[in-house]
């Protein structure tokens, strides 16, 4: 198929504080598996290898079912992880470290993506070799906001948001807007595919809450 070159790993985000959740919504469980669990499985038909960043691997590792690389996420004493945009920095800085082999893009996921759609992402990495080489991400965009975690990312951009995180940026939107990025075009059902889950009213029907210990 097209893009059968290309390298392309993947990295799942479980390092949020949920506040808005009131409990961790990597775990919570919807068709019998964990929402962290479902976004690896979803990754892993298109992406190999497979990496979650998280601060806490050991309570997430019985969850995944599928083989995957824990990469940990540093976590200030005071503050707890620092965002998502200083993840994606940390997981590119850890890729090597980790004994990853290199790869030409990695996609970048939420883990509160209930719907997503792993052939989806296959026929998105199908595209990635039509990129312009100066390209250096790939993402949704909604009106005038990206959609950063569920994008594609040359492990390029690292310098990039090295400086931006060194000058105060915290947030993906002014950085993806500075950068040569690519919006990824979406249909209904894309949009549909990537409905994330931060509040417990956000969830599909018959999802369960996991208990608070």
């Amino acid at each position: 198929m097209d893009g059968a070159g290309v390298r392309l790993g993947a990295v799942v985000l479980a390092g949020g504080r949920s506040r808005r959740m009131g409990v961790d919504k990597a775990l919570v469980r919807w068709r019998g598996r964990s929402l962290l669990d479902q976004v690896c499985a979803a990754a892993a038909i298109a992406a190999d290898p497979v990496a979650v960043l998280t601060p806490w691997p050991e309570r997430y590792g019985a969850d995944v079912a599928g083989p995957v690389v824990w990469l940990r996420e540093p976590v200030a004493a005071d503050e707890g992880p620092s965002g998502p945009l200083a993840a994606l920095a940390v997981a590119l800085e850890s890729w090597e470290g980790a004994g990853l082999g290199p790869v030409d893009w990695v996609l970048l996921l939420g883990c509160d993506l209930p719907l997503l759609s792993g052939e989806r992402l296959r026929v998105w990495r199908s595209r990635l070799d039509q990129l312009d080489a100066s390209i250096l991400a790939w993402v949704p965009r909604t009106g005038d906001r990206w959609e950063p975690l569920c994008g594609f990312y040359r492990p390029a951009v690292l310098p990039s948001l090295r400086g931006a995180i060194a000058a105060g940026v915290r947030s993906f939107q002014p950085w993806l807007s500075a950068l040569p990025a690519e919006p990824l075009p979406l249909t209904e059902g894309d949009r549909a595919m990537l409905h994330n889950c931060n509040r417990p009213e956000d969830l599909p029907d018959g999802a369960t809450l996991p208990e608070i210990s």
